[in-house]
């Protein structure tokens, strides 16, 4: 059956107005809720860019509804902190969270000053992100030295159920390959036939898991 939800648009809208545009969609009948996760907005004309994790807090307290959002991790995020913020949401709010992993876009990760990868050093990057995410929601303390640095991190507040991490793709290619590491596929809106393709790509790896 499909479920409808709300998408917070930080880019668009303040902080304490998509907050109540939030209880107004759960009010509407709206069964969830996805947020971005922006440094910049698309545009000035849009005008706006809050920080999501700081808002996530507060509209799951104002809501009963589940949330995601869409982060990247590897550059402006550290896949650690990634790990704890998103750990505890979930476990402020059982089973209501879910996290989107996504491999970036220049326009918000390039405030760091740091030279932008190729997509494949991306997706390579985000790759060990996963790793080290997974790595720290299951209570190991991790030591890793690749595309991102981590140094005997161990997370001590952690949920009694990780939240599931859902791969962003566009392409059927980028599925596939999401496919081998998420547990469920985020996309955007595609002619029917494209679609299809990118959803056919991972269904068969996330079926075999």
């Amino acid at each position: 059956m499909a479920k409808f939800g709300y998408h917070a648009s930080h880019e668009q809208f303040k902080p304490s107005t998509l907050l109540e545009y939030a209880k107004a969609a759960e009010r509407a009948g709206f069964t969830g809720a996805l947020s971005s996760d922006h440094f910049y907005p698309w545009s000035d004309r849009q005008g706006e860019s809050g920080f999501a994790w700081s808002w996530l807090g507060a509209a799951m307290q104002a809501t009963s509804l589940p949330y995601g959002v869409v982060c990247a991790p590897g550059q402006r995020y550290h896949p650690a902190i990634v790990a704890q913020a998103a750990a505890t949401l979930a476990q402020m709010f059982p089973n209501r969270f879910w996290l989107a992993l996504g491999s970036g876009q220049a326009l918000n990760e390039q405030i760091t000053g740091e030279i932008w990868p190729s997509k494949a050093d991306r997706n390579a990057r985000l790759q060990e992100c996963v790793d080290v995410i997974r790595a720290l929601w299951a209570g190991e303390t991790v030591t890793h030295y690749g595309l991102v640095q981590v140094e005997e991190a161990k997370l001590y507040t952690r949920p009694e159920t990780p939240p599931p991490i859902i791969g962003a793709a566009i392409t059927p290619a980028t599925a596939e390959w999401v496919g081998q590491w998420a547990d469920g596929l985020i996309t955007i809106s595609h002619p029917y036939e494209k679609l299809k393709r990118v959803v056919e790509s991972i269904q068969k790896l996330l079926i075999q898991k």
